[in-house]
């Protein structure tokens, strides 16, 4: 095997969505070309799902069935369907086998759990803006709103009585979110939302769960790193189970409300652990196969409703993607699949870990890969977010640039998270460019590691496609090319144009449209691209509703009104992102062989 972009990109990746109380599987697998459900039991596998798009699921609790999301071309405007189970099922169901449950093309319809015959969701069609969270009934479609407080929903946790349902918000600061406790049978006249933490308070509150005492949550609440606290829902007072003053900790609490699945993030791997769920106390580590890590992107782990298993998403620089399954039992983390075996023992690039000194003293996180044979261009990928992380997971565009001879760096630029508050708030709002600024400081590192400063290129998607273009624009002595693949180009633009019901969520972070409009000109590219030099590549998806379409193309017309070469390539059946595997073998190969000739 040859590390080339298309075979990397043609390989398997698997993830898991869900799990049973008898340890079956619902995962995600790429092997048509996009992400598929089939269900994993006992060393057998069976395609479920034969749809155009990507899509998700959850098992439905007690039932042989599943509940199935998807959208239209990378539309986002996802709606759910129902797939009954039928172990004599002898082909992957297309969408004209699936039942409605909850469909109408015009709004978002976002599955946030199951429970015995019901399922909870948020959908925008109210009036195309604000997200109500809705619990409907899967036998009669009688629906319940429990939730209508306007704006965005980021996940919902029903207690065991189903009286009440814990639901996270954005809150008033960026990257906040509040915890909201909804009474799904108010008394008559009764206020049935209750605030639990402030909309003021700058913190982090996510992974909601139910235990005897009081609701579990992940916080950073006057701390700088996540940890993990029980709330009491009738105050909101806060006790500590498990934290650390070195790591960001996440805490997944078991249905039964006794075992916590705790993560700790270091440096973009996970280390992970079971703790109990009342004391906080270390029960027993779960060893992974190698260094790598389990969640977003992919899905965040899951449990089995009565509380044995755990099903994980796993990825490291060597491992494309593989599910596991923690038995609590007998205290195994096991390899449902075996993706690394598709490499037929070629060696892949794993990182090596710098802290890159910054101009006021602090220092950057980043990645370095490295090529047995470097010829001194060094290509930077910026991560989206930008309230993400580069982590250490597989990603076949590393692999492919390592294999060509470019040395990779994989920053965590301010305003990145998996490093504490302080780090993930640097870049908030008017303290925008101080992460571009990030930039230069990793090109004035270039050559203390045997780099060419005058042969390096940035590469990044959704904000960091921003990142490439702010940093063509405002250092373009720096840089001698940008792939910038659905990018923002105007900060004004973008929050004019991105979908309506995007747009307050996004002004926390990058600042508002009637307070910052100065600010945000100031720090568009589009707005500075006459300074642009480098020849720039862009991609985008036709039905983008994060990042609008208009985006590259005005910046593509800005950059060739300069003389500047600028290819532009747009894909009508995708979104935000090539999620279609026909596509990324298209694209790709075309931005690689963009970078050979531009750093030649």
């Amino acid at each position: 095997m040859t590390l080339e972009i298309s075979r990397l990109l043609e390989l398997t990746t698997w993830r898991a969505f869900d799990v049973t109380d008898d340890g079956r599987v619902l995962a995600g697998c790429d092997e048509s070309g996009s992400v598929q459900l089939v269900e994993l039991a006992e060393d057998r596998r069976t395609e479920l799902t034969a749809l155009p798009g990507a899509v998700t699921g959850r098992y439905l609790p007690g039932e042989r069935a599943v509940v199935v999301q998807h959208d239209s071309d990378g539309n986002e405007r996802s709606q759910l369907s129902l797939l009954r189970l039928d172990d004599r099922r002898s082909r992957p169901a297309p969408l004209s086998e699936l039942e409605p449950l909850v469909r109408d093309p015009r709004h978002v319809h976002r599955l946030l759990d199951v429970l015995p015959g019901r399922i909870v969701y948020a959908t925008n069609r109210r009036n195309g803006v604000d997200f109500d969270v809705i619990i409907r009934s899967v036998v009669t479609g009688e629906e319940h709103v429990v939730h209508d407080g306007g704006g965005m929903v980021s996940e919902v946790s029903v207690s065991p009585d189903s009286r009440f349902a814990a639901i996270t918000v954005p809150a008033a600061k960026p990257l906040s979110d509040q915890v909201i406790l909804a009474d799904t049978m108010p008394e008559t006249g009764a206020d049935r939302r209750r605030e639990l933490t402030g909309r003021d308070l700058a913190a982090r509150h996510l992974h909601p769960g139910w235990h005897p005492d009081g609701l579990i949550v992940t916080t950073d609440a006057d701390r700088d790193r996540t940890g993990i606290a029980r709330l009491d829902p009738r105050t909101g007072e806060r006790r500590w189970l498990v934290t650390s003053d070195t790591h960001d900790l996440s805490g997944r609490l078991s249905p039964n409300g006794r075992t916590l699945l705790v993560s700790t993030a270091d440096d973009g791997a996970h280390r992970l652990a079971l703790h109990d769920a009342g004391t906080g106390e270390h029960l027993m580590d779960l060893p992974l196969p190698t260094e790598g890590w389990c969640g977003y992107p992919q899905p965040e782990p899951v449990w089995s409703p009565d509380s044995r298993f755990a099903a994980l998403s796993f990825s490291s620089p060597t491992t494309p993607g593989d599910v596991l399954l923690v038995d609590t039992a007998t205290g195994t983390c096991k390899p449902l699949t075996f993706s690394a075996a598709q490499l037929a023992g070629e060696r892949l690039a794993e990182p090596h870990v710098h802290r890159v000194p910054a101009r006021d003293g602090l220092r950057i996180p980043c990645f370095r890969y490295v090529p047995a044979e470097p010829d001194g261009s060094a290509v930077l990928l910026i991560h989206g977010g930008p309230e993400s992380q580069s982590v250490r997971a597989f990603h076949p565009l590393v692999q492919a640039m390592v294999a060509r001879g470019h040395t990779v760096l994989v920053p965590n630029v301010r305003g990145s998270t998996g490093y504490g508050k302080s780090w993930y708030s640097a870049d908030d709002a008017r303290r925008r460019l101080e992460a571009v600024d990030d930039l230069a400081d990793l090109h004035r590192w270039l050559p203390s590691i045997g780099l060419d400063p005058a042969r390096a290129a940035l590469w990044g998607g959704s904000y960091g496609g921003y990142m490439v273009l702010a940093g063509l624009a405002f250092q373009p002595e720096l840089w001698a090319a940008g792939v910038d693949i659905v990018g923002i180009s105007s900060l004004v633009t973008f929050l004019e144009n991105t979908a309506p019901y995007r747009r307050a969520h996004r002004e926390r972070e990058y600042g508002s449209l009637t307070a910052d409009a100065d600010f945000l000109r100031a720090a568009s590219p589009l707005d500075h691209a006459s300074a642009i030099a480098a020849p720039l590549f862009v991609l985008h998806g036709a039905n983008d509703p994060r990042v609008p379409l208009s985006e590259a193309e005005q910046i593509a017309e800005a950059v060739r009104a300069n003389g500047v070469p600028c290819e532009l390539h747009v894909y009508p059946d995708e979104g935000h992102g090539l999620a279609k595997r026909a596509n990324r073998l298209d694209a790709y190969p075309r931005a690689l062989d963009f970078l050979r000739r531009t750093l030649s």
